[in-house]
């Protein structure tokens, strides 16, 4: 079957157990020696073929014994219980890498994701500020998380990081926040004043659409 076109453009949150700042983007070990936490992304504007996926939240759960790149990874999606059949099947094909080139977002996860627990459809109270650094994800009897800005311990003022990834793959830019997440779910973790980032991201096909330059010039952080 020929790759399918599609596009999402919208807003992107990661949570993990690591200390502020993701050691990943800096080439060393996690913190802890493993990696869980919690990813997600809001559609604002999506299409697979002729399937919209505007306003599509997608939140998933993960584990890493070791670094990401190890692999041995689980991972438990959740998404709106007033999806369509239509748009499930469309972003399950997103999501596990089809058709992708080597390298890219969903392809690399379909490899280092080992472990697939099954998905959760529920009801999702999730909102992403990228430029306030602010985010929440709800999902009764499963998960709680927040993430706010970084606070400088001596004035309490708030603390500024953006990580800026010129040949990154998830996103190009980041705000830097800290984040506060628990599960009860099947992959359980809890998490306190952590890595969390957030971020505008446009991706298609072929990995990440636009670069560097392009995408600050759609997406300006201010």
């Amino acid at each position: 079957m020929a790759s399918r076109d599609w596009s999402i453009e919208g807003r992107y949150v990661e949570y993990c157990s690591c200390t502020l700042g993701c050691p990943c983007e800096s080439m060393v070990p996690p913190t802890e020696g493993h990696c869980t936490g919690a990813v997600g992304f809001i559609v604002d504007k999506g299409h697979c073929d002729g399937v919209s996926l505007d306003g599509m939240k997608v939140v998933a759960t993960f584990f890493f014994p070791r670094a990401i790149h190890h692999g041995d990874g689980h991972m438990q999606p959740f998404l709106e219980d007033t999806v369509t059949e239509e748009q499930k099947e469309a972003i399950f094909y997103i999501l596990g890498g089809e058709d992708q080139p080597v390298g890219t977002m969903f392809q690399i996860f379909s490899v280092i994701v080992e472990h697939h627990h099954d998905p959760v459809l529920a009801k999702l109270d999730f909102d992403i500020d990228v430029k306030k650094r602010k985010a929440y994800i709800r999902v009764p009897e499963s998960l709680r998380i927040h993430a706010e800005p970084i606070r400088n311990p001596v004035t309490d003022e708030e603390h500024r990081i953006i990580t800026t990834l010129p040949d990154g793959w998830v996103f190009h830019e980041a705000e830097g926040a800290a984040g506060f997440a628990k599960s009860v779910g099947e992959l359980k973790f809890d998490l306190s004043q952590r890595h969390s980032s957030m971020a505008y991201v446009a991706w298609g096909p072929n990995g990440l659409k636009y670069d560097l330059e392009e995408s600050r010039r759609r997406f300006p952080l201010g």
